[in-house]
């Protein structure tokens, strides 16, 4: 028994350090500074960059930001039947019979805006004004 339970939680080990990154000092302090008293948060490193997860106001959101604690983005949930009615339309014409499970408003650094259509497996991205950007792996 002692056999099999070193080598399980060794991988039990490995696999929740995984899951939780090592963040920077900076990207704490700058989510402190933008989002203060969110207590409850889940950090995941994204693309060599660190996402924080939380709730605010009943909304799901997430925050980017770099090493450095420069934010890159910020994203806030949706319900599907919420995305702009052009993104709603693209969609059934273009993803036949491919149901939307949620959407999602993202805000650039710079101020830019995209829209994120999720369906399974993917993220299906537009622009403002509702015109297709691409397909991302979800």
């Amino acid at each position: 028994m002692k056999k099999l339970f070193f080598p399980l939680f060794a991988l039990l080990t490995i696999s929740a350090s995984a899951q939780k990154p090592n963040v920077p000092d900076a990207a704490k302090k700058a989510f402190a500074k933008s989002y203060p008293g969110i207590s409850k948060v889940t950090w995941e490193k994204e693309d060599g960059n660190f996402e924080a997860s939380f709730e605010q106001n009943g909304n799901q959101l997430s925050v980017i930001y770099d090493a450095k604690g420069a934010m890159l983005e910020s994203e806030i949930e949706m319900k599907a039947a919420d995305l702009p009615a052009g993104i709603i339309a693209y969609m059934k014409e273009h993803y036949k019979g491919v149901s939307i499970k949620s959407g999602a408003k993202i805000t650039k650094a710079n101020g830019t805006i995209n829209y994120e259509a999720a369906i399974k497996g993917k993220d299906v991205l537009f622009d403002a004004s509702g015109k297709f950007l691409k397909e991302a792996k979800d």
